[in-house]
């Protein structure tokens, strides 16, 4: 009798310890799994490429009509008679476009005729017509490279800011591209105040006092941005210098970026910026 009820206990006791060794196993997988998600971090968001992610949010705090044309997508803002902005993507097949560079602006046709600026509404100005879309990235369409004529499409700049510092930032958006396969780029004149120089012959134009650029990378696991801004003058400006988070270019230009990310994407990327990610000198 006493050795039956010996085995029972046994029994019993190995029963427990089988159930404990059980709950600890499944209490320990479970712990694994959140581990290994909390090891990966933020999620890379899904690219959709129905969405046009270089497109800023409406803008509520000025006069825009947004104008699409054939490569690019701009805002034109009637007060400044200049584009609030000019936002393309471009990938790493179209900086290998064979396209030469038109010789020729044009009033854009989609401007109503009283603020349809002409190139000669420049002359005698001192002021270059500046691409905000530029032909660099328009190379691999006859009609892109058209439609980026588009007086639409440009502001006053000074020639020293146009042929330096802002192409070179220009240059580098097409490397960028390449390494990346595709970024969305938005870039556009900044107005401080309610003063600002005039130019114009048969149409006012308001000459803007810098310039801003974001840029957005989605590559999957490398997702970023950078923003910068360039003082519209003939004054050497590093891209060092000039680059900035895009958080801070929004509240520089009152502007909402990229705002069709999802929010934990768009925080994360608009937060921070480093030129040293994106293999910048």
């Amino acid at each position: 009798m006493k050795k039956s009820i010996l085995l029972l206990l046994l029994a019993l006791v190995a029963y427990g310890i089988s159930s404990i060794n059980s709950k600890d196993s499944a209490d320990e997988k479970d712990i694994q799994n959140n581990v290994s998600t909390s090891a990966k971090g933020s999620k890379s968001p899904k690219v959709d490429s129905t969405i046009s992610y270089e497109l800023p949010a409406p803008l509520t705090n000025r006069q825009e009509q947004i104008v699409e044309h054939t490569g690019y997508t701009l805002s034109y803002n009637k007060d400044h008679n200049t584009p609030n902005w000019s936002a393309w993507m471009l990938t790493k097949e179209k900086t290998d476009g064979t396209v030469e560079r038109c010789r020729k602006f044009w009033a854009d046709p989609k401007i109503s005729q009283l603020y349809r600026v002409d190139y000669f509404d420049y002359k005698g100005s001192g002021y270059d017509r500046g691409h905000m879309c530029p032909a660099g990235d328009m190379k691999w369409s006859e009609a892109a490279m058209h439609d980026c004529f588009y007086m639409s499409n440009m502001c006053p700049q000074e020639h020293a800011l146009n042929n330096g510092s802002w192409k070179k930032l220009e240059e580098a958006c097409r490397q960028w591209a390449t390494n990346e396969d595709t970024i969305y780029i938005i870039c556009g004149p900044v107005y401080k105040g309610t003063k600002h120089e005039r130019i114009g012959i048969n149409h006012v134009i308001d000459v803007p006092e810098g310039f801003f650029k974001a840029v957005l990378s989605l590559r999957k696991g490398n997702e970023k941005a950078i923003g910068f801004y360039y003082d519209n003058s003939d004054n050497r400006q590093s891209m060092q210098h000039a680059a900035m988070s895009v958080d801070d270019l929004e509240e520089l230009t009152g502007i909402d970026f990229f705002h069709q990310l999802d929010d934990e994407t768009e925080n994360r990327v608009e937060s921070s910026f480093s030129l040293k990610e994106w293999n910048a000198n």
